[in-house]
Parts: structure tokens; C-alpha cells; sequence
């Protein structure tokens, strides 16, 4: 189909056949996913195979001076007067060791067994009690293990910053050129190098409380640390992929709640986001249509929820629709039902309700961001169409949403990402509930994310609750990627007009 004719279509048709193209292209769209990882690895490989070369050429055509900041960081600009550049390449040294010699080695040297001498209650005949032994403990074995692994990373890095350096001086002294100082230095991460004085902490910050937690969940998934494997009295191993085989069939009560909470998770996350996006939409459409007074006041009406603190107005929620709460007490006073409305009670009504009350609480930020883009969009666009004939309906299909999908596809995953990993609404409103005998651990309304916080709050499972992790993790991660990549908003950034 041309593209005039498929702009000619009726806007239900055009959505049906957009969506069946997107079902088409969606092995292709995946197809490209996977090869721009793949190209990825490969330049990272390619990488680390030129500075390989460059080390090699360092040690090769390289002087006596460049060849000792092989052996110990530092002497090779140091001798050149590059003092202390030296100086700070042999403090990373120093400290590295010391780290190593002192500390990081004693744990690197037992993470193959996570630790084999468990603490031991012995009796003082001498103090006439008990005291206890110490013993390993599985969890910082491993915690300090991943640390020391990251460490040595970096100085691997420093290392080979430091071989770079010592022969780029030596380039520059063959040449005759004058060597940076360390004023210079500092100059130049004010001025060239800027943006590498802004994104160290950063990106330091994201290693020490992303990075490292993220591969510690990960290694925990693969080791069997549950409520019968608690350090340092029972310590932990390693399982190897025996979890995973437990969530995907090996344990058929395990891989049913699974697959029925991963079902109601993409439910929900979908329904939860596209609800409130276009109700939210709406909404501002309707509050900004001219001729409407009181504008301002009607925003204020609905943004009321948003000044309100989340989990009170939930809070208060599970209060007023439980059983015995102030809805249904009402509701039997005037005589409208016989029993309460098992509002949080049973499965199917519950859904329901946590999907109403999301909308409650969502909308107005929806509704906040779309009335800002509404703003924007130029009106002679609108006064082009109604010149043209096009009524409100179209010109809403053919220049507003487009124009909203185009600017908030990012914010339209972040949604949906954030929707997957909702605690707040679930767990507040029903904690899960209503339980059921056939799942394991968990209730009709739990999120993956919840059912993974019962499982280490509630059931001290971390292996288990790893495994869900990871997957979810590889769920939104592989979706936000392929999705964005393939929007207009990530291909047309700067043709959309």
C-alpha cells in the first residue's frame, strides 16, 4: 500500500493496518536488535584488540623508561618530569595491592565454594557459656568478591592509561615537543576535557549502587541461598541453572504462578499505561478546547491527587473498599446491596479495582505532560485543516496524536517499564491479594515485582527472588530498546515538523 493511500484510510483501518504491519516487521525490528548487539560486542572486542596492539607497540618500540611503567606505574612519566601524573599512577598501584594483599584476596581466593567453615556454638568451660566461632559468610564472600573483581577491572584500565601515557610522552620528547604539565592537566579537565570532570561521579555512583547490585542479584540467582541456607550458620553454594529449571518447568507449582503473574504483569503494565495516556490526553483536550472556563481551576481539581502523598491516598483506599470499609457500610445502608462487594477479595474484581484506582492516581500526571505539548503544537496546523475541510476527529488523528506519539514515546515506555515494577498501587491496595492455594507464595493481583519482595521479605528466598530479577530485567531492558530504537522518535529526531 502507497503511503496517499494508506493516509486516505479511515483511522480505525489505519490503526488496524499499522498494527498488522508492526506485527510483520516485528521479527525484522528484532532481527536488527540482535545485530546492533552484536556489532556492539564486536566493536568492543575490536577495542580491546587495538589496545592490545598499542600495548605491545608500547613495550616493543618503547625506551627503558617507557618499559618500567610495565613493572611499576608512573616511573615512565616521572622520569620524563611529569611528576605527578607519576605519582598518582603508583598510588593506584599501591592501593591496588595493598587492597588485594590485605583484604580483597582472602575473599576472591573462596568464591569458587562461597566459604566452607560455618560458625559453631561452643561451650567456655571457663566462662561457663556459649560462644560462637567464626566461620565464613557466604554473602560477603561473594558481595566482596564481585567488588574486588570490578577493582581490579579499573586498575587493568589505570594500567594500561598509565603504558599509553608513559609512551605518548616519549612520542612527544622524540618530536620535540613540549610535555603537558600537571597545571595543564588540570586546565584541560576545565576546558577539552570537561565532560569527563561531569561524568566521573556519575558514573562511579551508578557502579557502586547499580552495577554492583545488579551482578550481585544476578550471581545469587545461581546459588542456593534460601531460608535454609542463612550465613554464617548455613552457608550458600553455588547451583548452577537448578533455578531457573525450577521457574520454567521443574517445578510445576513454581512455573504456573510464574507464567499466570508474567501474564497479569504485561496486563496490567499495557492496560495501566495506554489507560491513562489517553484518558489523561482527553482530559487535557477537554480542559484546553476553547470556550471551556475556568481553566486553571479544573486543573488545580485533578492535580489535587497528585499533592496528596501516593501511598496515604492508597492507603486510605484498601480502607474504604475493604469488606467491612466505609463503601460498603454505605452501601448497605441505603439499601443498594445485601453482602459487601468484595472489592479486594476476589481475583477478578480485585484486577479491576487496582486498574480503576490507577487510573485515579495516574491520569493527572498524563494529563499534566500532554497539556504541555498541546500547547506547543502551532495552530495554524489546526487552522490549515479546518480550511481544508478536516473536522475535529481527523484533525486529531492526522496532527494531534501524531505529534503526542512523536514527543512521548520516550515517556510512554519509561511508563510502561515503570508500570512492570509498580510496587506502590499493588501492594498497598491488596498486598497481593486475594491468596490462592495454587500459587506459589503469591496472590491473584501480585506483579512479578511484588511476588519478588515476598520472596525475600516475607520467604528469605534471594535465589529464587534473583531469578525473577533477571528475567525482569531481560524483559524490560530487551523492550525498551527494540521499541525505542525502532519509534520515529529515535529515527526522525530531527524530521518531524
Amino acid at each position: 500500500m502507497d503511503y496517499i493511500d494508506f493516509t486516505q484510510l479511515h483511522p480505525v483501518r489505519k490503526a488496524i493496518v499499522g498494527v498488522r504491519r508492526g506485527i510483520i516487521g516485528f521479527p525484522k525490528t528484532v532481527g536488527q536488535f540482535f545485530g546492533a548487539i552484536r556489532r556492539g560486542i564486536a566493536g568492543f572486542f575490536r577495542g580491546i584488540g587495538r589496545l592490545i596492539a598499542e600495548t605491545v607497540a608500547a613495550f616493543v618500540h618503547g625506551d627503558f623508561r617507557t618499559r618500567l611503567s610495565f613493572l611499576i606505574l608512573g616511573l615512565g612519566n616521572a622520569f620524563r618530569g611529569q611528576i605527578v601524573r607519576g605519582l598518582l599512577f603508583f598510588l593506584c598501584e599501591i592501593g591496588y595491592i595493598a587492597y588485594m594483599v590485605l583484604f580483597g584476596s582472602s575473599f576472591l581466593a573462596k568464591i569458587g565454594t562461597l566459604g566452607t567453615e560455618t560458625q559453631q556454638k561452643v561451650f567456655d568451660e571457663t566462662e561457663g557459656i556459649y560462644i560462637y566461632t567464626r566461620g565464613d559468610n557466604s554473602m560477603q564472600i561473594l558481595l566482596f568478591s564481585v567488588l574486588s573483581i570490578l577493582l581490579t577491572l579499573l586498575f587493568i584500565g589505570v594500567y594500561l592509561w598509565n603504558i599509553r601515557s608513559a609512551y605518548r610522552s616519549q612520542q612527544l620528547q622524540e618530536q620535540e615537543k613540549p610535555l603537558p604539565t600537571f597545571r595543564q592537566d588540570l586546565h584541560s579537565l576545565l576546558d577539552s576535557r570537561y565532560h569527563v570532570t561531569l561524568l566521573t561521579p556519575p558514573v562511579v555512583l551508578v557502579t557502586l549502587f547499580t552495577i554492583l547490585p545488579l551482578i550481585f542479584m544476578v550471581l545469587i540467582a545461581f546459588t542456593n541461598f534460601d531460608k535454609d541456607h542463612q550465613p554464617p550458620g548455613n552457608l550458600f553454594t553455588w547451583i548452577g541453572l537448578d533455578n531457573f529449571s525450577a521457574m520454567f518447568g521443574g517445578n510445576e507449582q513454581l512455573g504456573y504462578t510464574f507464567l499466570n503473574l508474567l501474564l497479569w504483569t504485561f496486563v496490567w503494565a499495557l492496560f495501566s499505561t495506554f489507560s491513562n495516556y489517553i484518558f489523561g490526553m482527553i482530559l487535557a483536550l477537554l480542559i484546553n478546547k476553547k470556550g471551556i472556563r475556568f481553566k486553571k481551576f479544573w486543573r488545580t481539581v485533578f492535580i489535587i491527587t497528585i499533592a496528596v502523598p501516593q501511598f496515604v491516598s492508597l492507603m486510605l483506599m484498601s480502607q474504604l473498599l475493604a469488606d467491612e470499609g466505609a463503601v460498603n457500610v454505605l452501601l448497605r445502608e441505603l439499601g443498594w446491596i445485601s453482602e459487601s462487594v468484595p472489592f479486594l477479595t476476589n481475583g477478578t474484581m480485585a484486577k479491576i479495582t487496582v486498574l480503576v484506582i490507577n487510573m485515579w492516581v495516574g491520569i493527572p500526571y498524563s494529563m499534566l505532560i500532554t497539556t504541555g505539548i498541546l500547547l506547543n503544537i502551532p495552530e495554524d496546523m489546526y487552522e490549515s485543516a479546518r480550511i481544508d475541510g478536516a473536522g475535529p476527529v481527523t484533525a486529531f488523528f492526522k496532527i494531534t496524536l501524531p505529534y503526542m506519539l512523536f514527543v512521548t514515546t520516550p515517556y510512554l515506555i519509561t511508563q510502561f517499564v515503570n508500570n512492570i515494577n509498580n510496587f506502590n498501587v499493588i501492594y498497598l491496595l491488596t498486598r497481593g491479594g486475594p491468596l490462592t492455594l495454587d500459587y506459589y507464595k503469591a496472590g491473584q493481583t501480585d506483579l512479578l515485582v511484588t511476588w519478588l519482595y515476598k520472596q525475600t521479605v516475607e520467604e528469605q528466598n534471594y535465589n529464587l527472588a534473583g531469578v525473577i530479577g533477571v528475567i525482569v530485567f531481560i524483559i524490560t531492558a530487551t523492550f525498551s530498546l527494540i521499541v525505542y530504537n525502532s519509534s520515529a522518535s529515535a529515527k526522525k529526531e530531527e524530521e518531524f515538523q
